[in-house]
């Protein structure tokens, strides 16, 4: 099944919108903001597999950054001047500092200044809108003063919007929970005040694990995919990857955890097995990023129109 199996009729439109993918890991950002009609004009990502799996699969979509050299790697080595203008900025920015899985340092942590990335490039460029990803440990990350922080930032030091969410993969139809806190602001100097509202969950999931594993799983929803920690025993509690099927223990392949991700079927990966999983963790759940992408498109189409 491929992404557009999950999106509602009509939801596609002319690129009208631009968009710039940082922090790309292998560009779930990127499938989503296309798939609703945004053309990614530039692209940042540090780890050299990930590179490799990115380009492998975008260089048809977006030519333009490749050839161009708009895909960047450190992006605190990128002066703003070398950015194209652009409507919205993306990105999943570094969730360890402030995950359950790490060890919660925050801004403390060199990865979590990384966010001061997203804080210049907003400042200097003034998109219309930004759209960043992270944890749902965050909201609560020391006692809730780092999301505070960025809160505060984002409002009262840019003059952004701001509007926070965690949504779960299994909300948009794929078999996992993943829940992630998505931010979305708009640019209150051009527009105002905006009242933005993120899409209401799906009803029922578009398949299950069985659906996936092609057999009676005694589980309908799966875990969430991670980084590390495969092949732990079923009974483990770090176990992850492993299912009882038809009254097997089966382990999941590679292309059954694209389904669980909602990557096209068409999605490649240039790079080891263990890589491949590496990356399938870091990854975002691609039909909940395209439905609050949708919803972020629509109304800056609804904005620009009554700014006009």
């Amino acid at each position: 099944m491929t992404l557009i199996y999950f999106l509602k009729k009509g939801m596609l439109k002319k690129h009208s919108f631009t968009f710039i993918d940082l922090f790309a890991g292998i560009g779930g950002f990127h499938l989503a903001l296309h798939s609703v009609g945004a053309k990614c004009v530039f692209s940042s990502e540090w780890d050299k597999y990930a590179r490799l799996t990115y380009e492998e699969n975008f260089k048809s979509i977006s030519p333009g950054i490749f050839n161009e050299k708009l895909f960047a790697g450190d992006i605190t080595k990128v002066s703003t001047n070398d950015i194209p203008e652009f409507d919205i900025l993306t990105g999943g920015f570094p969730c360890q500092p402030f995950s359950q899985a790490g060890y919660k340092k925050g801004f403390a942590d060199p990865r979590g200044t990384l966010f001061n990335d997203i804080v210049r490039i907003l400042r200097e460029k003034r998109p219309s809108a930004f759209f960043i990803e992270n944890v749902r440990h965050l909201l609560k990350h020391d006692e809730g003063r780092t999301f505070a922080a960025i809160r505060n930032i984002i409002l009262n030091e840019l003059g952004y919007t701001f509007d926070y969410k965690v949504v779960k993969a299994s909300e948009f139809g794929l078999p996992q929970h993943r829940p992630r806190l998505f931010m979305v602001g708009f640019d209150k100097k051009r527009f105002g005040k905006v009242h933005f509202k993120f899409p209401e969950p799906q009803e029922e999931l578009k398949y299950t694990m069985s659906d996936v594993l092609g057999g009676k799983c005694d589980k309908q929803i799966g875990y969430t995919l991670r980084v590390g920690g495969r092949h732990s025993s079923i009974a483990d509690r770090r176990n992850w990857d492993s299912y009882l099927v038809d009254g097997k223990v089966v382990t999941l392949t590679i292309d059954q955890a694209k389904k669980m991700m909602g990557l096209p079927d068409s999605f490649s990966f240039p790079v080891s097995e263990t890589q491949t999983f590496k990356q399938l963790g870091n990854s975002v759940a691609v039909t909940a990023i395209a439905a609050t992408a949708k919803e972020i498109v629509d109304k800056l189409q609804e904005l620009s129109a009554k700014s006009e």
